[in-house]
């Protein structure tokens, strides 16, 4: 059988479970999370046997550190996917809901009302724990997910594809609800992204050529999410030792994911005090620094930022620093290098956070606090299924509101238009 074939068949059985998961009640749904989060725990060997191979193949092929990272599956990463999924059963089913729900001068009654979007393709690279979130996230909000991991995860995400399956048919749903494609073939990706009769949405999630190749390619919508270029600013009236744990966290703790710190700017009142005890605790923790002119002449050992560094996302232990006259040039820098995906302040000035949150329109924004929270699970979701830095029809870290659309609902009593 073709990729096209293949990829079709894919689809319309998607499409066909799309409709039985729209009307599923809410207890099957959690029940089936609940089912899954408990066989991740007990069937965890399984899990990391699988992840082994992928992890022994991704190091003979010479992937980077920050790959192989996200790819690992190990007990904290297995616990983790299981809490995110007791989460999202715990959450309010969004399918029904009705708002906005007010009586026309003709007496029409109009509201609106949540539906699922109907089947989503995820394509994504190297993290298994997008697998569990994708599939939770589609299921609690009804939709079907037809889902697209890279070929260094195969061994992982087909495992927990099976677990996935095996939950949905303990519940009575259909098992092709939740479909993870067992073709590395790039060329099934073109096949899929043809669908738009059968598929209503695509999420890519990876590096920025891969999803820029989607964006090519796709004749279905996309949510997209190019790169995470993260900025700090430390403001002139700041806390230091937090404003030095608060960045040193944003860097290090998972220096690999999208929402890390990239690019540090820094009040020049502050630079000469602020500077040298951070880039001790950055030298520390294995952190290379690069800095603008400013920054060198405090910290003459670093090496020089160059115009290409400003829109790096590493992805590493690498940080561009900047020193800058105030907000006004933070936010510039910002607004010129930013991905719009997040920044915080780092500040005690109200008047300068409040302008900060106001101004710099990235999907999320935070004061006193590190970037590492621009993440569904932390921010109440449940998990997320991507991070939009495009406006339309989501932007930010995207739970199961997101992963629905709104229908207008009438209630009449014989009204005519005249």
């Amino acid at each position: 059988m073709d990729n096209k074939t293949r990829m079709l068949q894919t689809a319309m059985k998607a499409k066909a479970a799309a409709a039985v998961i729209a009307r599923a009640a809410t207890t099957d749904k959690n029940r089936a999370l609940l089912i899954l989060a408990d066989a991740l725990e007990s069937q965890a060997h399984l899990l990391t046997e699988a992840n082994t191979r992928d992890l022994a193949s991704a190091k003979e092929q010479g992937l980077p550190p920050a790959m192989i990272g996200r790819l690992t599956l190990d007990a904290k990463t297995i616990r983790a996917m299981s809490a995110g999924l007791k989460n999202v059963a715990a959450l309010p089913d969004p399918v029904g809901e009705i708002s906005s729900l007010s009586q026309r001068p003709n007496g029409l009654m109009v509201g609106r009302m949540r539906i699922p979007l109907g089947v989503i393709g995820i394509i994504y690279e190297s993290r298994p724990n997008v697998t569990i979130d994708a599939a939770a996230l589609c299921l609690k909000s009804g939709n079907a997910v037809i889902l697209r991991g890279g070929s260094e995860a195969i061994h992982s995400n087909l495992a927990l594809g099976g677990l996935i399956q095996n939950a949905l048919v303990e519940c009575g749903l259909p098992a092709d609800a939740v479909q993870v494609i067992p073709d590395t073939d790039r060329a099934a990706v073109f096949e899929l992204l043809q669908l738009e009769d059968y598929i209503d949405l695509i999420i890519p999630r990876g590096g920025e050529e891969l999803i820029r190749a989607v964006v090519g390619q796709s004749k279905i919508p996309i949510i997209k999410h190019y790169k995470g270029v993260c900025h700090i600013f430390v403001d002139s009236e700041v806390d230091q030792p937090m404003a030095i744990d608060i960045c040193l966290n944003a860097k290090t703790q998972r220096p690999e994911v999208c929402n890390a710190l990239e690019t540090l700017l820094v009040h020049r009142e502050a630079a000469s005090s602020f500077l040298p005890p951070l880039a001790n605790k950055m030298a520390a923790a294995g952190v290379t620094l690069r800095g603008c002119n400013l920054t060198r002449q405090i910290l003459p050992m670093i090496e020089e930022a160059t115009e290409e560094d400003w829109h790096q996302e590493y992805l590493d232990l690498v940080l561009s620093v900047k020193v800058v006259s105030g907000i006004g040039e933070a936010m510039e820098h910002i607004e010129k290098y930013g991905s719009l995906h997040t920044e915080a302040i780092l500040t005690e000035s109200y008047q300068n956070a409040r302008r900060f949150i106001k101004e710099v329109n990235s999907s999320t924004v935070l004061v006193n606090a590190s970037t590492r929270f621009s993440d569904g699970f932390e921010l109440g979701l449940g998990a997320e299924i991507g991070i939009s830095t495009t406006k339309l029809h989501a932007f930010g870290p995207m739970g199961l509101e997101e992963l629905t659309t709104r229908k207008f609902i009438i209630y009449g009593n014989g009204q005519v238009r005249t």
